[in-house]
């Protein structure tokens, strides 16, 4: 039975609660099964944020079902009811169970990868407090994910109660977006990303699919979603350690940039690695490459021939060899300076950014630096992928680029979820991040006039690619769930 008034402290709410869905414990099954569509649709999205085999921690976990969904490879979900909790161990005794409110969350010692809180803020007596408790089990790169009711739908929740369609839940709280990334910043987590998803709750087969993964998404109908869901993750603290760093220089008939790349390049962290890439050039690059690595053994210079095509391949196998913590690409046409980097290692090292791009689209240019169909390009291509993505970015193709290795690693072992469909390496990479939920940050760069070679791009003929591509990581990303 909905309460009459909310309760007056911590101790009394506890009581109440766990006394409420100790009761409701009885129930869940029945009235899951009665309303399949909203369940299934919130397990589906879950495990699009969440890849399998990480260590999970669900908050306000209910029988378990979810985080048994999410196949952990260390799982582990907390309960303000004792009834939910054994029901919990008996359905997967797997998984690890705790008798814990949110409130009062303890785990001495314990550190996940993703914490979820799936329809629980609105139960919750004091959010800020609760998710104040998760930094003690969060490292720098965990992620929360919240969902919770849209407030749009307060009196309809109320009405299906009232006609006996949904068992009335105690709510506590209903709450905008705004409110719940408020609450985040306040306990130390920013949000990186924020949507609505489900328009439609019921099982109707095919009709609830289309409308969840395509209608919920699109200009007016977004507003009236179901569900809120932001994920975050915790405010970051600037390293202790400076950090080893590889720059992988892909160059194809840049012969007369490689001298200047050695020598312009300025020490990066405690290590700098310099990986040369070369791409079948015929204008003598390779030997250029390895004259000046030889020329400058005090330097930590690498050359590689790649086997593929194209400029995502050079990427893919000098990432693949690199060994510092920190992963740059620096174009060898030299349009964007390296004396730039330490800017973008700046960002890295203080958690302004846990992926960075150069944005060429903020500083005047050279005049010759970029033509105008390519300008209009890349600034079309910018709002295109900042709504597919739900970040704001503005140059999607600036060739400048850094990631952590460890979060590389996890962007090529869930490549297969969009495919091997990017030859020039910049949408494999910005997608993956985006898949991640990795916070992804631009650095304004001076774009200069390339003083050797010509550019290896075709104006129509890659910016079509470029479409294709995109229409490719909507369908897996922005459609995807």
């Amino acid at each position: 039975m909905r309460s009459e008034r909310p309760p007056a402290a911590l101790d009394e709410y506890l009581a109440g609660f766990e006394a409420f869905f100790d009761d409701y414990a009885g129930r869940v099954d029945y009235w899951r099964a009665r309303n399949p569509g909203y369940h299934d649709s919130i397990t589906s999205l879950a495990r699009f944020h969440v890849p399998r085999g990480a260590r999970v921690l669900e908050v306000g976990c209910g029988s378990g079902d979810l985080l048994a969904s999410l196949e952990p490879s260390e799982g582990v979900g907390v309960d303000l009811s004792g009834a939910m909790v054994e029901q919990a161990a008996r359905r997967h005794p797997h998984l690890e169970f705790h008798h814990l409110a949110a409130e009062r969350l303890e785990l001495p010692g314990r550190q996940f990868d993703y914490i979820i809180l799936s329809d629980l803020v609105s139960y919750l007596f004091d959010i800020r407090g609760a998710l104040e408790r998760l930094r003690t089990v969060s490292h720098p790169r965990t992620r929360i994910i919240v969902h919770w009711y849209s407030r749009v739908w307060q009196p309809v929740v109320h009405l299906l109660e009232a006609l006996g369609l949904k068992y009335p839940l105690p709510l506590l709280n209903w709450t905008t977006v705004g409110d719940i990334e408020n609450l985040l910043r306040l306990a130390g987590f920013e949000t990186v990303r924020a949507r609505g998803h489900i328009l439609l709750p019921l099982n109707l087969g095919p009709i609830s699919r289309w409308a969840n993964r395509f209608l919920a998404h699109l200009p007016v109908a977004r507003w009236f979603v179901w569900t809120n869901w932001v994920v975050a993750r915790p405010i970051p603290r600037a390293t202790s350690e400076p950090p080893s760093v590889t720059v992988v220089c892909p160059c194809r008939n840049e012969k007369g940039n490689i001298e200047q790349v050695v020598r312009r390049l300025p020490t990066l962290g405690s290590r700098t690695e310099l990986i040369f890439v070369e791409g079948h050039s015929n204008d003598g690059t390779l030997e250029e490459c390895r004259r000046v690595a030889a020329a400058n053994p005090q330097r930590n210079i690498t050359v590689m021939i790649q086997s593929g095509k194209g400029k995502g391949d050079a990427v893919r196998l000098g990432f693949a060899h690199a060994s510092g913590d920190m992963l740059m690409i620096l174009d060898a046409d030299l349009s964007v300076a390296p004396e730039d980097l330490p800017h973008f290692y700046e960002a890295m090292v203080s958690g302004a950014g846990e992926f960075v791009m150069g944005s060429r689209l903020v500083y005047t240019m050279d005049p010759k630096a970029m033509r105008f169909l390519n300008l209009l390009g890349n600034r079309f291509f910018g709002l295109l992928l900042s709504v597919l993505i739900g970040q704001q970015i503005k140059d999607t193709l600036c060739g400048t680029k850094v990631i952590w290795r460890e979060d590389y690693a996890r962007l090529a072992a869930g490549r297969a979820h969009f495919g091997d469909f990017d030859p020039y390496g910049d949408f494999d990479l910005i997608f993956g991040a985006a898949k991640l939920n990795l916070r992804i940050v631009e650095i304004p760069v001076r774009y200069r006039e390339r003083t050797y070679g010509t550019p290896n791009i075709s104006r129509f003929a890659d910016g079509w690619l470029l479409l294709r591509m995109s229409a490719l990581a909507a369908g897996r990303l922005f459609f995807a769930a």
